[in-house]
């Protein structure tokens, strides 16, 4: 796994309609409308609790760990406009097939789907990474059906590179070749 990063900024970006900031505890009950009704939770890979505040922050405290760990994790990610906790996303530290590879991920609460901010939260993280020359690539380990993160991955420049296995569970991943 790639060392500890210590890049202050990661914690406090921004692009065109967003704010990219440190998760807290505090953030439990806004993130926990993620885990109601949400059509791709089978597609993370993580059993995670059926109480929505649980599941919410057993979410949120990994990401913690993963500040204090790696110096990444993912970030809360704010609609300027209205201030709303929409989603999250980050540079996750993985190794896969032996290599040390930097994972951009993102999720959304379901509400705001299909309205560009998928893109723009992978974009802004693919930049920070290549601007920060943290990795030769960067990729995205997506669950073969999941449509939108598929056409995010694509929109974010990445191509299909090969099939893996992450948590038990088959994986598309898509990046940049090397």
């Amino acid at each position: 796994m790639y060392p500890k990063l210590n890049i202050p900024e990661y914690f406090d970006q921004e692009s065109e309609r967003l704010i990219y900031r440190k998760l807290t505890l505090e953030d439990i009950p806004d993130w926990a409308p993620f885990f109601i009704d949400n059509p791709n939770l089978p597609y993370l890979g993580n059993p995670f609790s059926t109480d929505i505040n649980a599941a919410s922050r057993e979410w949120i405290q990994r990401q913690l760990d993963r500040y204090e760990d790696w110096g990444t994790g993912h970030l809360g990610v704010i609609e300027k406009k209205s201030g709303e906790l929409i989603g999250m996303c980050g540079l996750l530290a993985r190794e896969i097939r032996g290599n040390n590879e930097y994972e951009v991920a993102y999720s959304l609460k379901p509400s705001h789907w299909r309205k560009g901010y998928g893109s723009e939260m992978a974009k802004q993280m693919k930049k920070f990474g290549e601007k920060h020359k943290l990795s030769p690539r960067f990729v995205s380990m997506i669950h073969p059906e999941n449509i939108g993160s598929i056409k995010v991955a694509r929109n974010n420049g990445m191509v299909y590179l090969f099939e893996s296995e992450y948590q038990g569970m088959a994986v598309v991943v898509y990046g940049n070749e090397l």
